[in-house]
């Protein structure tokens, strides 16, 4: 069932249609809603908000539907996660810091765990993922599964202040409640923790390059913010001392292939050679229109 809704972050009428539904529900297999998947290039009828400059998705699934999507969606990305851990540890590493102490830290959105990996290695203690997909958590490291459970985020799973750092990693372009998910991931900050989030950056210049081919303009993706919009929705939670920055991203060859556009027999060639040789596992860097924001409580 697809509901309508305004603005989720200003919550205003104030939008322009930005594009038309693109979706051929016969392309959707148990990856449509997985991590890192190969793009279809598909997404939701799209409007664009003139109040905060998001763009976002009317109508969406209902929150059941969404919910069962993820439970049931695949996973085949450990070592593009293994990758994207170590990119968001290298912009984390910058933050620890900040915080009050390591003690309890929590990963929204954690698939395998792989930055859950990294907590540990920072020093947390009490560390929980939060991962609604049951298919990494099978995948997940003997050394990190105690960390993960297999739920949504909503408000009241946890106490209040009990955390000194939460981290939502590519994770708020997928929730229908955005303002929500960040109002309660201040609320279980302890004062002077950090709230961290990566998201897709609307106006990056891949994004303008590649217009609605680029991988960011999903079926998944409910909304997608600017650095204006990102900057507006943590404030709008209370936080102080907000920074916006650029991600760059480390993934081998094989994975810029896979999202780059290619026409789709070409791309099945080239992901095929590169699956089979050395330079498919050169791991690249790129600026690829993520961007990385925080904000203390």
């Amino acid at each position: 069932m697809l509901k309508h809704r305004t603005c989720p972050l200003c919550k205003i009428n104030s939008e322009v249609l930005f594009a038309e539904a693109r979706i051929d529900a016969t392309r959707l297999d148990q990856f449509a809603y997985a991590s890192r998947k190969r793009p279809e290039y598909m997404h939701h009828r799209l409007l664009l908000c003139n109040n905060c400059d998001l763009i976002y998705a009317s109508p969406v699934p209902d929150q059941i539907e969404l919910k069962s999507a993820y439970q049931t969606a695949g996973f085949d990305s450990q070592l593009e996660a293994y990758y994207a851990a170590r990119s968001y540890a290298a912009a984390v590493r910058s933050i620890l810091p900040l915080l009050p102490d390591r003690i309890g830290a929590l990963d929204i959105g954690a698939g395998d765990g792989a930055f859950c990996c990294s907590l540990k290695t920072f020093g947390f203690s009490d560390i929980v993922g939060l991962e609604p997909s049951s298919a990494p958590i099978s995948a997940a490291s003997p050394a990190i599964r105690d960390c993960l459970r297999q739920e949504m985020f909503v408000p009241g799973l946890f106490s209040e202040q009990r955390f000194s750092l939460v981290t939502c990693f590519q994770t708020i372009e997928h929730v229908s409640e955005p303002a929500e998910l960040c109002r309660e991931a201040v609320r279980l900050l302890k004062p002077g923790g950090v709230f961290c989030l990566v998201a897709h950056n609307r106006r990056a210049l891949s994004c303008k390059i590649l217009g609605r081919k680029s991988p960011i303009f999903d079926v998944e993706h409910l909304q997608l913010f600017s650095p204006n919009s990102i900057i507006s929705l943590l404030q709008h939670c209370g936080l102080r001392s907000i920074l916006v920055r650029t991600l760059y991203n480390c993934y081998p060859a094989s994975y810029w292939t896979r999202l780059f556009p290619f026409p789709s027999a070409m791309k099945d060639v080239l992901l095929s050679t590169l699956r089979t040789s050395r330079l498919g596992r050169i791991p690249l860097t790129l600026p690829a229109g993520n961007m990385i924001a925080w904000g203390i409580r």
